[in-house]
């Protein structure tokens, strides 16, 4: 098996990806990625592509790999057949996280408030102060504030707390690092919520690594990542692009939509893996990023068969056509379809 994301033939583990694919069409040798060392990667392309699809043959690697832990981020509702044998994964269905996860900077932003005015600046005071949103809410009364301004507090904070996910207990990233997926299933709670939790699982998991406080190198794997970019989110997922690969922690942003991504995440990634784009700007934003080695343009060699994927690899400097292997697991990504094809198969994304 050729190994995917290595400079050199060291040893360790591999996630079975698919198989190389002849310029007839038909297969050729097995293909795996490196998941010895971090990575950063995307995998980009347009509905019924196959890239949730890939996303999920990922973690179905890394749960197979010594010493690494998978956390899938799932906004659709789509991994939990993670949880299916072989696999043997956690979904966890709506998660709560700790207010105090969330620096109190975060606030005013989260609940849409200016920094500088009165009420976000009260915001931004009793998240620094308090260490739970039942206390937030506790203190507003007694806040050193014009009632106005504690009466707008109050509004957002009940709002925050509507929400459903700040809680005590809420997950601490740390507990996120064992052998098998962890799934956090975020398709009943809105965007923002949404976001808040995967700044602090993001955050939380870069944070554990610095201080040597887990031993496994944790993998994010999140969908939909378009959704979380230049948000609540987009400060902890930038962190991870450009500066996770040095503590220990891996990265994979999938998305339709590679131009709502940050320049930084095409830029950053050492894996990129294209399914088939036919959108301008979206294409546009993938070629961008055409590396020097490559001898012909990106575009001429986008795949045009569902399943099929351009990988460029820039450790190694190379670029690679690649059919990705089945799913060992349930694949909810998978899109219904009134009458099956003649294969029995469902479109994957």
């Amino acid at each position: 098996m050729h190994t995917i994301g290595r400079d050199s033939d060291e040893d360790g583990p591999v996630c079975r990806f698919g198989n190389y694919r002849a310029r007839d069409g038909s297969d050729g040798a097995a293909v795996g990625l490196d998941v010895n060392r971090p990575h950063a990667a995307v995998v980009v392309g347009k509905r019924g592509s196959g890239k949730s699809h890939t996303l999920g043959v990922v973690a179905e690697g890394l749960a197979r790999a010594a010493g690494v832990a998978p956390v899938v981020i799932d906004p659709m509702g789509v991994f939990d057949g993670l949880e299916a044998s072989p696999i043997d994964g956690t979904v966890h269905d709506a998660p709560s996280v700790r207010a105090d996860a969330l620096p109190p900077s975060a606030w005013p932003d989260l609940l849409g408030l200016d920094p500088t005015a009165p009420a976000g600046s009260l915001v931004w005071r009793l998240a620094a102060e308090e260490d739970s949103l039942l206390a937030m809410r506790g203190a507003v009364d007694d806040a050193d504030a014009a009632p106005e301004t504690r009466r707008a507090a109050a509004n957002h904070l009940a709002l925050a707390d509507s929400w459903d996910v700040f809680h005590p207990d809420g997950l601490d990233p740390r507990s996120l690092c064992g052998p098998a997926p962890d799934v956090l299933d975020l398709s009943g709670l809105d965007e923002t919520p949404a976001s808040a939790v995967v700044r602090v699982v993001a955050r939380g998991l870069y944070d554990a690594r610095v201080a040597d406080a887990v031993s496994r190198i944790p993998w994010m794997l999140l969908d939909e990542a378009h959704a979380f970019v230049g948000g609540l989110a987009d400060s902890a997922l930038r962190t991870l692009l450009t500066r996770g690969r040095a503590p220990g922690v891996g990265v994979v942003l999938a998305t339709q939509r590679p131009s709502a991504l940050p320049e930084v995440a095409v830029s950053q990634a050492d894996l990129r893996v294209i399914h088939r784009l036919t959108a301008g700007p979206d294409v546009s934003a993938i070629s961008a990023a055409d590396p020097t080695y490559f001898d012909e343009s990106l575009r001429a060699r986008l795949p045009r068969e569902r399943g099929c994927a351009l990988v460029v690899d820039d450790t190694a400097e190379t670029v690679h056509d690649v059919r990705v292997r089945p799913r060992e697991t349930p694949d909810g990504g998978a899109t219904p379809r009134a009458v099956p094809e003649r294969d029995g198969s469902e479109t994957v994304e």
